[in-house]
């Protein structure tokens, strides 16, 4: 409940952050859109089992898919760095 509500949280605070504009444009400071930002702000308005609702459920599992390979990636990362520089 406490990771749910704080995934949100930083959604929102990203959406006002970053000017909440779906229209990305080469220069980063004219505003744009998070991938978390989109679904949350686009999937109460995407019907259920039509094409909008599914590309959003499809950018959550994509989404989730990169962080756990990331997140992996730096477990691997640092248990190797932990045996390499094991003090005692």
């Amino acid at each position: 409940m406490i990771g749910f509500g704080r995934a949100i949280g930083e959604t929102m605070i990203v959406v006002m952050a970053t000017g909440n504009t779906a229209v990305m444009e080469a220069n980063p400071f004219s505003g744009m859109r998070t991938l978390s930002a989109n679904i949350a702000v686009e999937l109460p308005e995407a019907a259920a089992g039509h094409t909008h609702y599914r590309a959003l459920f499809l950018g959550a599992c994509c989404l989730f898919l990169l962080t756990f390979v990331i997140n992996t990636l730096a477990e691997i990362l640092r248990q190797r760095l932990r045996e390499r520089y094991k003090v005692v």
